[in-house]
């Protein structure tokens, strides 16, 4: 394996995308705001692959919403670059942690570390969540 290339390993899931001319700045780089785009399209596509969309989570009455977001911006991509939007979860009591790294293809150099906080309302109301927890039981670490 290549020095930075991304050990899907370390992950959960990894999710390939590709820059949009319209996801640009003035700068000719991706927007940052669009990071944040990436990053919540990879734990909708997870939720998706492991059973349980967005969707069906909100039809029986589990709606994850986010709490805290923090975001370290390591390179620029431009149009067209390829990406790995990888992703791990953890929980923290109440709270879901999704560690969201993107890294450039080919090559594996990163882009965007993230940590990303959720927590659960089940009927409109903040629980501990586990009924997400369960549904997610293979998936979380430590």
């Amino acid at each position: 394996m290549a020095k930075n290339q991304v050990n899907s390993n370390d992950y959960d899931f990894v999710l390939p995308l590709t820059v949009r001319d319209y996801e640009l700045d003035v700068q000719g780089i991706v927007n940052n705001a669009n990071y944040l785009h990436y990053l919540e399209h990879t734990r909708h596509a997870f939720c998706t692959a492991a059973g349980m969309s967005f969707a069906s989570m909100h039809e029986r009455g589990i709606d994850p919403v986010l709490r805290k977001v923090e975001i370290e911006y390591l390179t620029p991509l431009r149009s067209g670059d390829t990406m790995d939007s990888c992703l791990s979860m953890s929980r923290e009591g109440a709270k879901f942690i999704f560690r969201q790294d993107i890294f450039r293809n080919p090559g594996g150099e990163p882009v965007v570390r993230a940590r990303v906080e959720v927590v659960c309302l089940e009927q409109g109301r903040l629980t501990r969540g586990d009924a997400l927890a369960e549904a997610f039981s293979e998936y979380i670490n430590g």
